[in-house]
């Protein structure tokens, strides 16, 4: 292994500059307020979890966990997700406290990554889960909250794609018998590779009713017409169970005055192997890619021998401020250089800004290499040598 080079840092790690991070702070401010104002009370947990537990939980690959050991030889990992750790809260801190229960989370996750590709290994998120809730009404909940927080946060120009996972996997047992064909027809359509979907299905060389009927979910994206799109391809209870979960979440979203932003896509699978019900994914219009999503996992709390359904979802901060276009602007801030005879007169001075809500920075002009470039970096500019300037830099 090669000695690192002296400003490199570790694969898919980022520095945050003090524009950037200001940015990211006010959009964090401004959904930990919708969050907490729909009942959800915040929580955090310990970075580090152990592997047979959480690690094994999160449904992240293997390769992709960040391992080590404690000093009693038990593997430790960087926690992956957050989903994981609340259920193993849920079924112990919270043990005593009945279903349902809301929680949510602002804290860092970590990924790692095999090549450097602009993925981060670490990187910010914010989201909820309600524990304990089977109820359509619990989903519609999750999605609307999910949607009031990126409208709260400032993005206006959004979807969000929601489809069932028991659905898809309804349609694909019932015309594949493999299960090795289920699972790779499901790969292609969570990479969203649906020229892979197509080739792959005509050389299994199904009847030719078959091969339709798996080519026709490729066309199940859009409004609330393709519920009957979807019920017209297969029949049988699972699949008729998930669209009646879908119908109820509509109505459930149409309550909240969110379905101007909501189209069903039942081509939706999501990364993480512990879904059972319905998946969703938000987008931006400067994006290509998700920056939010979530769904129902009803079986994972019984990992933790508290069995109980429940549901929510994330969002990745980093990409929320790229879809709203942010570019890290400098917070304003007034500099205050004095000298030190008039060191007295520049703290009460900055006293007084301070108690009117401004940033303030005292600056003796003996610590100053060079005035002019320290002028460009303040919105305002105090000289107590005799001059004040404002709106500068």
């Amino acid at each position: 292994m090669t000695q690192p080079f002296m400003f490199e840092k570790p694969l898919g790690m980022r520095d945050t500059l003090p524009a950037y991070y200001q940015t990211k702070r006010g959009v964090a401010d401004r959904l930990e307020s919708e969050i907490g104002s729909w009942g959800y009370l915040p929580i955090e947990t310990p970075a580090l979890e152990y592997y047979d537990t959480v690690g094994r939980a999160s449904a992240i690959l293997d390769q992709q966990l960040f391992k080590l050991l404690d000093q009693q030889g038990h593997t430790l990992v960087l926690r992956p997700d957050m989903t994981a750790p609340i259920a193993r809260v849920a079924a112990s801190s919270l043990k005593e406290q009945s279903f349902p229960i809301r929680l949510s989370y602002h804290t860092n996750v970590f990924r790692a990554q095999q090549r450097e590709g602009g993925r981060p290994a670490e990187f910010e998120q914010m989201g909820v889960e309600l524990v304990g809730d089977s109820t359509a009404s619990a989903d519609g909940e999750v999605i609307a909250l999910m949607a009031a927080a990126l409208k709260e946060a400032g993005l206006e120009d959004f979807q969000v794609a929601v489809g069932h996972i028991g659905y898809v996997n309804a349609l694909l047992f019932d015309v594949l018998a493999s299960t090795d064909e289920v699972d790779n027809l499901r790969r292609f359509l969570y990479e969203k590779n649906h020229v892979g979907f197509r080739q792959h299905v005509k050389s299994l060389e199904l009847p030719k009713e078959d091969e339709n009927r798996l080519l026709g979910l490729l066309q199940l994206r859009g409004g609330a017409e393709k519920l009957e799109e979807a019920d017209a391809l297969v029949h049988n209870g699972k699949a008729a169970e998930a669209l009646e979960n879908l119908r109820q979440i509509r109505d459930v979203l149409e309550c909240y005055g969110v379905e101007q932003h909501v189209t069903f896509d039942f081509n939706l699978v999501l990364h993480m192997s512990y879904y059972t019900g319905v998946v969703f994914e938000g987008y931006g219009s400067r994006l290509g890619f998700p920056l939010a999503g979530g769904g129902r996992y009803d079986e994972l709390l019984e990992k933790f021998e508290r069995p109980g359904r429940a549901t929510g979802f994330g969002i990745r901060l980093d990409l929320l401020v790229e879809a709203l276009g942010y570019t890290g602007e400098k917070p304003a801030q007034t500099c205050i250089l004095f000298s030190r005879e008039r060191r007295s007169e520049a703290v009460e001075e900055a006293r007084r800004q301070r108690n009117l809500g401004k940033r303030v920075v005292l600056q003796d002009e003996d610590g100053v290499e060079n005035v002019e470039q320290l002028r460009s970096l303040f919105s305002e500019w105090i000289d107590l040598n005799g001059t004040k300037k404002e709106d500068e830099g």
